[in-house]
């Protein structure tokens, strides 16, 4: 049996019986199409199916492959569709529960192979699901396996939390924009305007106009409204600071009255943000408790929880990898280069795979270099000793921090920073 890796994943590659039906599935968000051939890539329908993304659609799907295989005595069938979007979720889910053979082809294939039947760059519905046929024919996919449930509702809770994440970045920067123009000297006054004394302020005293005429007292008092531990040498100097800012300001004070109800509503709603974050966080964490292998990975100081809920939720589960090169694979941070002749391109990441897996995965090794003395180590190493630059080493401690995942995974381990070190240096 020979294996290929795709998408960080060993899979199979088993040769299209004669015996099988080949059905090829060009997804949509209401109405699905589908082709279907024999192993030969011959078209065996005389024409298309069109049916609805609803279960009336899906029972039509399984009569017309039942037909065909009564009609051609066809024993199996295989289904191949692309998984773009979410429209495929659904069916694709569908189909296995019912027993049918459901394998994923990569949509970058289908888009250098759209050309091979007809030598034409015309696009249709019925001509893609053809492609993704001619694709599964020649064994060109990976089998669609459903994570354990744990894994599911991690990814779940994870890509809700990207949503409020990105909505929670957007507010922030409307309210610094609203501070740009009604107080320019604020950041001055309070780098990070999220702490608690900064949030205080902007409800109680949000324009320089608010503050200029107050004293140091009554601008504690305003801020004893909103938080303990107001007042103190701190509470002083930035009350001094923030008058002393605001009697020479320079912000507009055009329609202030309509521009504080707006930065009151951001306020509100930033902080409603904040609040469903944390309760995220801990949803998560008590979702890492049911995978054991999570313990494990937090033996890596500076890996917390949302690290570790995001490498689990894009990659699944960790055992079904062999090597850190599966896992880089899967978030797309595999190398790839271009070669001719003695032409020789550039070096750059692949970026074929999971992109939320591969952002937080860089992520966490900017923060492990940062807050892990063994990875803050070999950076320096790299930086200093092998003269790297700052970006290449990070890239090459990401290929490391792959290896480690998965080693201590497979050996039911905890990190150990002796021998991560030695995999750094056989690596090196």
């Amino acid at each position: 049996m020979k294996f290929k890796q795709i998408n960080g994943q060993n899979q199979r590659i088993e040769r299209i019986s004669p015996t099988q039906l080949v059905v090829g599935i060009d997804m949509a968000k209401e109405i699905h199409v589908a082709e279907a051939t024999n192993f030969r890539g011959i078209v065996l329908a005389k024409r298309h199916l069109t049916f609805k993304n609803a279960i009336e659609g899906y029972e039509k799907l399984q009569r017309w492959m039942d037909e065909l295989q009564q009609k051609h005595r066809l024993k199996t069938v295989i289904i191949g569709m692309e998984p773009t979007g979410h429209y495929w979720w659904n069916l694709a889910n569908w189909l296995a529960n019912k027993g049918l053979n459901v394998v994923m082809v990569n949509p970058a294939t289908t888009k250098r192979n759209k050309e091979n039947r007809d030598n034409s760059p015309s696009k249709s519905d019925p001509k893609d699901a053809l492609v993704i046929a001619d694709v599964v024919c020649r064994g060109y996919y990976y089998d669609y396996t459903r994570q354990a449930n744990v894994f599911q509702r991690l990814r779940t809770v994870m890509s809700d939390r990207e949503f409020w994440v990105t909505h929670s970045v957007r507010l922030q920067n409307r309210i610094i924009r609203w501070l740009d123009i009604r107080f320019p000297e604020y950041t001055s006054v309070f780098k990070d305007w999220t702490c608690p004394r900064s949030l205080a302020t902007l409800k109680e005293f949000p324009s320089p106009l608010d503050l200029k005429s107050r004293s140091v007292s009554e601008v504690i008092t305003g801020w004893r409204e909103h938080m303990q531990r107001a007042g103190g040498s701190t509470g002083m100097e930035k009350a001094a600071q923030l008058i002393a800012q605001a009697k020479k300001s320079v912000g507009d004070t055009t329609a202030l009255s309509e521009a504080k109800q707006d930065l009151e509503r951001l306020l509100e709603e930033y902080e409603r943000i904040v609040e469903t974050l944390e309760k995220m966080e801990q949803e998560l964490l008590a979702l890492l408790g049911e995978i054991p292998m999570a313990k494990q990975l937090r033996s890596v100081k500076g890996l917390g929880t949302i690290f570790i809920a995001a490498i689990l939720s894009g990659a699944g589960d960790l055992k079904q990898y062999a090597h850190g090169r599966q896992l880089l694979r899967k978030a797309g941070l595999n190398l790839a280069e271009s070669m001719s002749g003695k032409r020789k391109g550039q070096i750059v990441l692949s970026k074929r795979g999971d992109a939320k897996l591969r952002k937080y995965m860089y992520l966490a090794t900017i923060t492990l270099v940062g807050t892990n003395p063994v990875f803050r180590q070999m950076h320096e190493n790299n930086v200093q000793v092998k003269k790297m630059k700052k970006q290449q080493s990070i890239f090459k401690l990401l290929g490391k921090l792959a290896r480690i995942l998965i080693g201590i995974v497979q050996r039911g381990e905890t990190f150990s920073p002796e021998k991560a070190s030695a995999v750094f240096t056989d690596a090196a």
